[in-house]
């Protein structure tokens, strides 16, 4: 519920009033104007008012900029809308990417538990003798292992590790499936690139149906940047992922999709595929669902090739 008049509520928000002079605070009534004066349509001001207070002018930002004119250079931008651009389309795409990170996130932690799990059981089992194999040079590279104590101290946060810690006070490290419980997902990824065993490395790759060993830690550096992003709340719609996705196994992959979300999608569900199908049925409905939503067709020149991806693979 909004207590104060929208019109008398200034937010304190910086926004550049012309480019190349010094950022300065604005109003709603004034973000709304500057919008106006560059060429979008406000169908209802009254409920723009309401949705900039709530989401805010920068972060709407990220969703207005594909409706520019100079879209989608960064450099030279002259803040310029395109014809017909409505600041309710620019909306709907925002709602549109919330609702597709929450579709996929599930998924994406679904495949990070089940990594950690894995690499967890497989690696400690070959090591019975060694439940700190993390933490040995015989088994993992020497830079993982100097590595390893700042990440622990993060680690030691943790309540149960400092139980452990507290019955069992001569050791340095708890065992591995204690300690790998409470890593992040890119600390794991850079566990299982640093370990020695190459054949190990390879029965954990084969496990997701992979064999080339440097496109399994592709793929999967892939998810991590995208399981990233939707954590943060960063728009995904428009991704441009700075490495590029490996073919691999994934024949569909290649073009645009090396680099975009279409690409990070067909990673997902071949990874989520060994894991189960189930669930690949599941993450395809749901996003099927969202795609097919009404509203939808008023961003669909924004979002198009995803949208026909999604269709074909529902």
């Amino acid at each position: 519920m909004i207590v104060l008049s929208l019109k008398s509520y200034q937010v304190i928000f910086l926004a550049s009033l012309k480019d190349g002079l010094m950022k300065t605070a604005t109003t709603i009534e004034e973000q709304i104007q500057l919008l106006r004066n560059r060429g979008m349509e406000f169908p209802n001001e009254e409920k723009a008012k309401e949705i900039l207070l709530d989401i805010g002018y920068y972060r709407l930002g990220f969703y207005w900029f594909p409706y520019e004119s100079t879209y989608p250079s960064k450099n030279n931008r002259n803040h310029k809308f395109k014809d017909n651009t409505s600041f309710e389309n620019v909306v709907t795409l925002y709602y549109f990417d919330h609702d597709l990170r929450n579709a996929i996130a599930p998924y994406l932690y679904r495949i990070e538990v089940n990594f950690r799990t894995f690499l967890t059981y497989t690696v400690s089992n070959r090591y019975k003798n060694n439940p700190t194999w993390f933490a040995n040079p015989r088994f993992v590279s020497s830079d993982f292992v100097a590595y390893l104590p700042n990440c622990y101290k993060t680690i030691c946060k943790n309540e149960a590790i400092k139980h452990h810690h507290s019955k069992y006070i001569n050791d340095i490290y708890a065992p591995a499936w204690k300690t790998l419980e409470f890593m992040t997902f890119g600390d794991i990824l850079y566990l299982y690139s640093s370990l020695k065993d190459q054949t190990l490395k390879e029965t954990i790759s084969l496990h997701y149906n992979i064999r080339n060993v440097e496109v399994f830690e592709n793929y999967m550096g892939t998810l991590r940047v995208i399981r990233n992003l939707c954590a943060h709340g960063h728009n995904i719609y428009d991704l441009k992922l700075q490495k590029r996705i490996r073919k691999g196994p994934i024949a569909e992959l290649k073009g645009n999709r090396l680099h975009d979300l279409v690409g990070g999608l067909l990673v997902l569900t071949y990874i989520l595929n060994s894991i189960s199908t189930n669930r690949v049925h599941d993450v395809r409905y749901k996003l099927n669902l969202l795609a097919s939503q009404p509203q939808i067709s008023n961003i669909e020149d924004v979002i198009k090739d995803l949208k026909n991806f999604i269709k074909e693979n529902k």
